[in-house]
């Protein structure tokens, strides 16, 4: 483990439309002791021809899948190849803003946290602004985080000394919410508010059974991951959704234009 250098866990899947930006977000940074961690998952587009030139920075390392295996155990083989301290997410269609590391670090080292979060701001797909920032609550403890995932994985950074290496089992949809459930067992997390990211919201199809869809992807992330009995994991499913709902009215605002 490296003194002071923050991991960044950068999933890739056919995202070479937007990859190339995110690196520049990381590029960008104010503090520049990083190392970034990309695994690419087999993905069909013209991603390692975008990648390829931010190679030259030796602080970039870039891993293929030799099959596609899902954003979870992708994530875990980022994880398994991180030397930081830190270990922060950033998806390869999101940004930070330059001041995220250097802001995190001092917050969380001036009060002590190993576990902490802040706010961020919705783009489009063509990165346009939607002025609409998103924050949660001041603490989150074990209890709030099974009601909800408020922390977004472009905007938690946790302690590799304090909770070690942290593996998830394979599920297709809320594995960042399962990296959240393994750590609030240990810590709470705490808001820095400040919008330091932007999560990009890209077009999906919708269809009549989403909101099943949903509920049973909370089902599996409490029953199988998380390992819940069957009755106490549909329980969590259908208040997580309860407390989704309640969390966009609380704490998704409006911004300025």
């Amino acid at each position: 483990m490296t003194e002071g250098l923050v991991s960044i866990i950068m999933p890739s899947w056919n995202t070479a439309r937007f990859i190339g930006e995110s690196i520049q977000s990381v590029l960008a940074q104010t503090y520049q002791k990083w190392e970034l961690l990309i695994v690419d998952d087999c993905s069909t587009d013209n991603t390692d021809e975008i990648v390829q030139p931010f190679l030259s920075d030796d602080r970039i390392k870039y891993f293929k899948n030799e099959n596609n295996c899902g954003a979870a155990l992708t994530r875990n083989r980022a994880m398994r190849e991180a030397r930081g301290e830190w270990i922060a997410f950033l998806d390869s269609d999101d940004l930070w803003f330059p001041e995220k590391l250097e802001r995190m670090i001092e917050f969380m080292q001036r009060n002590n946290y190993s576990f902490a979060y802040h706010q961020y701001e919705k783009i489009d797909e063509e990165s346009m602004p939607l002025n609409i920032l998103v924050s949660g609550p001041k603490v989150v403890t074990k209890r709030k985080m099974y009601h909800y995932g408020y922390p977004g994985c472009l905007t938690f950074m946790y302690s590799a000394k304090t909770f070690g290496l942290i593996q998830i089992k394979d599920i297709k949809k809320n594995n960042d919410y399962a990296i959240l459930l393994k750590l609030c067992k240990k810590e709470s997390c705490y808001l820095l508010p400040e919008n330091l990211a932007k999560y990009r919201i890209r077009k999906k199809s919708i269809s009549h059974d989403k909101l099943s869809k949903k509920l049973k992807s909370h089902y599996d992330l409490f029953h199988y991951c998380d390992e819940k009995p069957a009755i106490v994991a549909f329980w969590l499913a259908c208040w997580n959704m309860w407390f989704g709902i309640w969390k966009k009215k609380k704490y998704e605002k409006g911004m300025k234009k």
